[in-house]
């Protein structure tokens, strides 16, 4: 009697689907780690950069993200052991399905996975990783073993089932005791793939049919968990094109009250020697400084004003900041051109004080802390953050 791996490989020389998977993910990898991801660890921003499974974001209009989530991961090690489990099962289970029914069980419960976690963290998490995917893939081999185990030589269906079987038990119990592990993600890939291994069953013994009656429950039962997972989506907490916009403008607020500054200081040194007259360097103050920021404050208070957006806190400092700057410019111009000394030291102060209550460099150093959760089959967790 041939061994199933035998028999398998007799049926399906080839495994192109799963070398196709490998290959990708390597690829994705490799051309983070250009794009700024550590080799080792990558931050929140780079993960939601290259499309991580992140509610506001997803929840966008960028759905997109429940599949390309699937080939992203938080560093070499992630990738290493996913990729083995890939190879290791994929085998197997692609020579046992045939190469479309593999790729469909695979990305099937993928997306079925990341949706579940999109759930079950309430879109809170910025998630990634191919393991949702790899849990389908046992779940499926799982099926196919269940299904033929009167077809195998019992030691070996011992074996495999339960090896399979117990990988998964162990490293879903896993996730529940180390932080950083998107065991919804596992789960729901899991069962997606149990289901997609009955809806898309192919006996060794190809003259003989499967029950119509099980692929109708199993893609019944598929269809409903889907259509439940959906009606159970949170509504996002923030949206996620309005944080980008966000961040975007501070970062041109930085840039803008660097170059300000410089300016500000040029003419404070012009004005020291002596070179132009006092109406000339308040209008120079009025045009380089006090309309800038008047400019800038216009902008910030024109952005989105949900509370909700992690860098709306950012923006009200930095808004504050722009109209103290420009008040401190505006009254120093008034001083200039009265020529009296008091105001254009108390000007001098306020611009000096608003410099020192704002401190907007420490601002565009501050990130939103999102919380990490890799799809990882393995027991190392996320960044923490």
């Amino acid at each position: 009697m041939l061994s199933l791996h035998d028999l398998l490989r007799q049926r399906v020389a080839r495994i192109p689907v799963t070398q196709l998977l490998v290959s990708t993910n390597v690829l994705v990898f490799l051309a983070m780690l250009t794009g700024g991801a550590g080799l080792w660890h990558s931050s929140n921003s780079v993960q939601l950069a290259w499309g991580a499974n992140f509610g506001p974001a997803t929840q966008d209009g960028e759905w997109w993200r429940l599949g390309s989530a699937m080939f992203l991961h938080f560093g070499a090690i992630h990738l290493a052991l996913n990729l083995w489990a890939l190879w290791d099962s994929g085998q197997l289970v692609e020579r046992m399905y045939g190469h479309a029914r593999f790729a469909g069980i695979y990305f099937c419960s993928g997306l079925a996975g990341n949706l579940l976690s999109l759930v079950a963290h309430q879109g809170l998490a910025v998630s990634g990783g191919a393991s949702g995917a790899i849990f389908g893939v046992y779940g499926a081999l799982l099926a196919f073993l269940w299904r033929e185990r009167g077809n195998l030589h019992p030691h070996e269906f011992r074996w495999l089932f339960w090896g399979a079987a117990g990988f998964a038990a162990i490293t879903i119990g896993l996730g529940l005791l180390v932080t950083g592990i998107d065991n919804a993600a596992h789960i729901g890939g899991f069962i997606a793939g149990i289901l997609g291994g009955i809806i898309l069953a192919r006996p060794i013994d190809l003259t003989k049919r499967v029950s119509q009656r099980s692929r109708l429950f199993a893609g019944s039962a598929f269809v409903l968990a889907i259509a439940i997972l959906i009606s159970q989506i949170p509504a996002p907490a923030y949206r996620w094109s309005e944080e980008v916009l966000m961040r975007r403008e501070i970062g041109e607020f930085l840039r803008d009250d660097a170059a300000i500054s410089h300016a500000w200081l040029n003419i404070l040194d012009e004005g020291k020697r002596g070179s132009i007259s006092f109406d000339e360097l308040a209008g120079r103050i009025d045009t380089a400084v006090g309309d800038r920021y008047e400019e800038s404050f216009e902008q910030l208070s024109h952005l989105p004003p949900d509370p909700a957006l992690p860098s709306a806190a950012a923006v009200e400092v930095l808004r504050h900041y722009a109209e103290r700057r420009r008040d401190a410019s505006r009254a120093l111009a008034e001083g200039l051109r009265a020529g009296k000394t008091a105001p254009i030291l108390d000007a001098l102060e306020m611009e000096k004080e608003s410099r020192q209550l704002t401190q907007p460099d420490r601002v565009g150093a501050e990130k939103p802390k999102l919380k990490t959760e890799a799809n990882r089959s393995s027991t190392e967790p996320g960044d923490g953050q």
